[in-house]
């Protein structure tokens, strides 16, 4: 009689399970079949270089080692994927592993890093963050929100709570060739630093290699569209996802799109409450927002049946561009999300 194959699988954080760049050369650590669910123990963005303890003492800057940043937990090898495939990954959940995070502005990090006042942060300002135990009243998970404590009271006597909304910053696969940096995006994924890849959701990635060899880290407990200090509330996660191999024919699958999770209480038509949404990945901004759109208006032409010049005006109409990742240089992640719920079915005809 057959075995039944597997279908999910644990991946634990070590240094054999991890690398810190981008290369089709990187052995893989993990092989499943396509439909298989995935458990990661995730290392945050910094490669839990940073602990409670020494940013009490006050070293945890100045001994941080950026060439350890990022690190992505992977290569994964997913079998039948194929160069001109798509590689979808369903995030299904994600959890913190410890009861902190932390935010920090690093010296030459961050949109404002050339600008006096933060340039001249010598040694970086670092911000632990609580995130509760669970069982615990403070379990940021419960709670829904994270408070974000000041060095001094607010003029207006109010306490700053930031939603809880997990993420995983780093989600890509292999480039076909060459060796890239961690920090970057790549058009095949990597550091996209995209809040909206929250549980729920789903990242739809070109495949450019045999296996896609798929990576995954940067765990995120909230982070604004940008991420502009350079940084969000960086933690160690525990997420799982299932990694589906598409065959189907999407040529417009030229850099990572994102099925965003399902939204509550929003105005909506059909009841479809999600956006898909293109990134584009450039140096240049403009470039990586021509390249979103574009992204948009080929899928609108392939999947819809739209002419382009029509789909170009109806990207204007309900397209919302987003600047999803704007401080991992050289690249920038700008988004372009069509609402789903515009795609209204004619009623059928009795």
């Amino acid at each position: 009689m057959a075995s039944t194959p597997k279908s999910s699988y644990h991946l634990h954080n070590h240094p054999g399970n991890s690398h810190l760049r981008w290369s089709r050369a990187i052995p893989p650590i993990l092989t499943v079949p396509s439909g298989s669910e995935i458990t990661l123990e995730l290392p945050d963005g910094g490669g839990n270089q940073i602990t409670r303890e020494n940013a009490a003492a006050g070293t945890a800057l100045s001994s941080f080692d950026l060439s350890k940043a990022d690190p992505g937990l992977g290569p994964i090898y997913v079998e039948g994927a194929e160069p001109g495939d798509v590689l979808r990954v369903d995030f299904l959940a994600i959890e913190p592993l410890v009861d902190f995070g932390w935010t920090a502005v690093f010296p030459g990090f961050g949109i404002l890093s050339d600008e006096g006042e933060f340039a001249d942060v010598a040694e970086g300002v670092l911000k632990i963050i609580d995130l509760g135990r669970p069982g615990s009243g403070d379990w940021v998970v419960d709670k829904g929100y994270i408070l974000f404590r000041t060095s001094k009271p607010t003029k207006t006597g109010e306490e700053i709570r930031v939603p809880y909304a997990p993420f995983l910053g780093l989600v890509g696969v292999a480039p076909a060739e060459g060796e890239h940096p961690m920090i970057p995006p790549l058009e095949t994924g990597g550091n996209i630093d995209t809040r909206w890849t929250g549980v729920g959701s789903s990242l739809f990635l070109p495949v450019k290699v045999p296996g896609a060899l798929l990576s995954l880290g940067d765990g995120h407990a909230a982070q604004g569209d940008g991420e502009i200090c350079g940084t969000a509330v960086e933690t160690r996660m525990r997420a799982t996802v299932r990694v589906t191999v598409e065959k189907e024919q999407k040529s417009w699958v030229k850099s990572p799109w994102v099925l965003t999770a399902k939204r509550d209480g929003d105005h909506n038509v059909t009841g479809e409450q999600r956006e898909f949404m293109c990134l584009g990945v450039d140096s240049d901004i403009r470039q990586a927002t021509k390249k979103a759109i574009r992204g948009v208006i080929d899928w609108l032409e392939a999947e819809k049946g739209l002419d382009r010049t029509e789909a170009y005006m109806l990207a204007s109409l309900v397209g919302h561009l987003r600047m999803c990742e704007v401080v991992d240089m050289p690249n920038y992640a700008i988004g372009c999300a069509v609402p789903l719920d515009v795609f209204v079915p004619l009623p059928s005809e009795s």
